[in-house]
C-alpha cells in the first residue's frame, strides 16, 4: 500500500450488478503489476435499499435510512471516503451526507468535471437516466452550472429507458440484453438528432447494455468516471484511457 493511500468505500446494492461493475472498473483503471498495487476497497452491497425512483416520485419509501446503515458499516470497516454507484441515490446525497462522517464523492461531479476538462467543446449532452433522476433535476442543474445544456428523452422514450433499466436489473428479463441495447441505442440516437453532442449514461445500469462503440458522439459512462475519480481521491493516478 502506498503511503497515505486512502481506502475506498463502495455503498452498493443499487443494483448489485452495477456494484460489481463499479468494482471491476476500479480494478481495470488502477495501474498495477501485482495484487499489492491495487487499492483497498470495502463494499457494502445492500440491495434492500428502497427503490430510489419511487421515492423521488413520492410513491415509495425513502432510501436514506438504509443508505445510512450501509454508510456507517463502511465507516466502521475503515473506509476513508464513500462512492455510491447509483445515480438516483444522489438525489438524497445531502440528507445522507449529514448523517455520515466520511465524505462522499459525487458522481455528478465526476461526470461534469470530465466533460469540462477533456471535452470542452461539448456544451450539450443527452441525459439517459432513471425517471427519478430526470425529474429530480439535480444532474441537469450540475451540468447547467458548468454551462452544459442537457436534453432528456420524450415521455415515451423515457419509458423505454426505464424498461431497459429494470430489464438489466432482472435476473430473468423477458427479452435479451441485445434487445435492451437496441432500445437504448435508439433513444440515444434520437437525442443526438435533437442536438446532443454527447450522451451521459446517467444510470449505472445503462453501461451494462450501451457503450461507446454504439454511438457516433462521446459517451460518458458515469460509472467508469466515478471509478477513476475514486482512484484519484485514493491518491493514485488512473491508467491512461485509450
Amino acid at each position: 500500500m502506498i503511503m497515505n493511500e486512502k481506502v475506498v468505500g463502495i455503498l452498493g446494492g443499487m443494483g448489485p450488478e452495477a456494484t460489481l461493475d463499479c468494482f471491476a472498473k476500479i480494478i481495470k483503471n488502477t495501474p498495477a503489476q501485482r495484487d499489492q498495487d491495487h487499492l483497498r476497497v470495502i463494499i457494502d452491497c445492500n440491495p434492500k435499499v428502497p427503490d430510489r425512483t419511487s421515492a423521488i416520485l413520492g410513491t415509495g419509501e425513502s432510501p436514506v435510512d438504509q443508505m445510512v446503515k450501509s454508510g456507517h458499516a463502511l465507516e466502521r470497516a475503515g473506509a476513508d471516503f464513500i462512492i455510491i454507484p447509483c445515480v438516483s441515490a444522489h438525489m438524497f446525497l445531502d440528507d445522507f451526507q449529514r448523517q455520515i462522517d466520511r465524505p462522499v464523492l459525487s458522481i455528478f461531479d465526476a461526470v461534469v468535471e470530465t466533460i469540462e476538462k477533456d471535452f470542452p467543446a461539448v456544451n450539450s449532452v443527452g441525459l439517459m437516466a432513471t425517471t427519478g433522476t430526470v425529474r429530480g433535476g439535480l444532474f441537469q442543474k450540475r451540468l447547467s452550472n458548468a454551462s452544459i445544456d442537457s436534453l432528456v428523452p420524450s415521455q415515451k422514450d423515457q419509458e423505454r429507458v426505464m424498461t431497459a433499466i429494470y430489464d438489466i436489473k432482472s435476473s430473468h428479463p423477458k427479452r435479451s440484453r441485445a434487445a435492451v441495447s437496441a432500445d437504448l441505442i435508439n433513444v440515444a440516437e434520437t437525442l443526438i438528432a435533437a442536438g446532443a453532442q454527447g450522451i451521459i449514461a446517467g444510470c449505472t445500469e445503462i453501461p451494462l447494455a450501451l457503450n461507446q462503440d454504439d454511438l457516433a458522439v462521446p459517451y460518458f459512462d458515469s460509472l467508469v468516471l466515478l471509478a477513476r475519480a475514486a482512484i484519484v481521491r485514493a491518491g493514485r493516478e488512473p491508467v491512461s484511457l485509450p
